[in-house]
């Protein structure tokens, strides 16, 4: 048995799937809660996109992949340990959003860029950075 760590949920799973992705919310479509700023990298499996709450106005950085047993089964391992982590300097795990094609996932915005472009181009961190 698996235990969701989403922050309004304490629900009892069978499989890490199911604690992964919280099947009891509908699927939605991410423009009914989130208005799209611009593009803010992508990958081999996606792509991440700024956004802005059209609740909060707050920024976030939402991270698409495109769904399919190959990714679900990958990423599911990423969003469970993401889910639990609480400290302030690792980005905020908000929520999954599931859409037909693509599963969404929200996060805290860091207006920073990458850790590794940083490190890339400037060098080592000190360690107050």
């Amino acid at each position: 048995t698996f235990i969701s760590s989403s922050q309004n949920t304490n629900q009892r799973f069978e499989t890490p799937m199911e604690a992964a992705f919280d099947f009891s919310r509908p699927i939605i479509h991410e423009s009914e809660r989130y208005e799209f700023v611009r593009k803010i990298g992508a990958g081999s499996f996606g792509e991440a996109r700024l956004m802005k709450d059209k609740l909060s106005a707050q920024f976030v950085a939402i991270k698409y992949l495109e769904r399919g047993d190959k990714i679900d089964k990958k990423v599911q391992r990423e969003i469970i340990n993401h889910r639990s982590l609480r400290h302030p300097n690792i980005i905020a795990f908000k929520e999954v959003i599931l859409t037909p094609t693509h599963l969404a996932i929200v996060m805290e915005y860091a207006p920073g860029g990458e850790l590794f472009d940083r490190i890339r181009t400037a060098g080592k961190l000190c360690e107050d950075e």
